[in-house]
């Protein structure tokens, strides 16, 4: 397994570093430099705290979802267990802290089929949060309404499946017609049954009102960044073209929304009449201070695990 992420973060590496390349040859190297000449570097230090709220705000939904699964996990082996999740970070969509339904099981031996929904609805209740963000930013700014309007009615339209036995129940039935799903339905019928436990109204409603605090916090963090450089938006601006940037590269499926993330942030940026290296800059800084922190957080954080429960062994054959 550790092979296996280990491969991936390169892989995200390269593309990470192909797409910067690009973007700084884009920007002008010599104008970026002196963009980044603006940079106060004391900022560093509160825009990372921000993003530790966010983790830890996160973490909240994490340990709130192990209760209602009555998973028992002490606090520090679930914060152990979430925060070394972040460090696949840069996986489409983030789905591949499905780790975190792994290294459970290894600590508690709850089959993988029962948690991994939970990654699942952290997700879902992170685009609900995003959504509303940028919900109300296009129509402020009138700005990409059609494409946020068309994310919300998908991920609507899957959690009313969802929540609805009778309609899931149909999809189960035809799921079972085929002979390789036949073999694992024991397994889908307890993800679902998880699923469904964690989209009930009132977990939906709590835990995307945590997921809009603790997005706010990095799109706080994107203000300052902005402010910093003498990018005169308000505080929405700030947080609608993040939560919207931040939705592109999602919804995009690429590692950590690498390309279309930054591609979003810096377009808008340019779009509202701010000079390309700015645009560049600020895009740099706030990736860095939110994504790759991420990472590093969920590589310090394995270390540690590692340390405590030995070395990571699960594989994708786990159920």
């Amino acid at each position: 397994m550790l092979k296996k992420i280990k491969k991936k973060l390169l892989v995200s590496l390269a593309l990470a570093g192909i797409f910067y390349l690009a973007f700084t040859i884009y920007a002008n190297i010599d104008d970026l430099v002196s963009a980044f000449g603006r940079f106060n570097w004391l900022l560093v230090l509160p825009l990372l705290l921000l993003s530790l709220a966010n983790y830890f705000i996160r973490f909240f939904k994490w340990d709130y979802y192990l209760s209602i699964l009555k998973i028992n996990l002490k606090k520090t082996d679930s914060l152990s267990i979430f925060l070394s999740g972040l460090i696949m970070s840069v996986t489409p969509g983030k789905m591949g802290e499905l780790l975190k339904a792994f290294l459970t099981k290894e600590v508690t031996s709850v089959p993988v089929s029962k948690t991994a929904p939970i990654v699942f609805v952290e997700r879902i209740t992170d685009f609900l949060a995003l959504l509303i963000i940028s919900i109300i930013g296009a129509y402020v700014f009138n700005y990409g309404r059609g494409i946020v309007i068309g994310v919300a009615v998908f991920f609507l339209a899957v959690i009313f499946v969802i929540s609805n036995k009778n309609i899931a129940e149909v999809l189960l039935k035809l799921l079972e017609k085929n002979s390789f799903l036949k073999k694992h339905l024991e397994k889908i019928h307890n993800a679902y049954e998880s699923s469904y436990q964690l989209l009930k109204v009132i977990p939906l409603i709590n835990m995307t009102a945590v997921s809009l605090v603790s997005w706010l916090s990095e799109c706080l963090g994107y203000y300052i960044i902005l402010s910093n450089f003498g990018i005169e938006n308000s505080f929405l601006w700030a947080a609608f073209s993040y939560a919207f940037a931040t939705i592109a590269g999602a919804v995009s499926m690429l590692p950590g929304g690498l390309g279309v993330t930054e591609g979003s942030l810096t377009f808008m940026l340019i779009n509202n009449g701010q000079p390309k290296e700015l645009a560049v800059a600020t895009t740099f800084v706030v990736r860095v201070v939110t994504l790759w922190f991420a990472v590093l957080v969920g590589i310090i954080s394995v270390t540690f695990y590692q340390k405590r429960f030995g070395q990571i062994a699960v594989n994708s054959a786990d159920d």
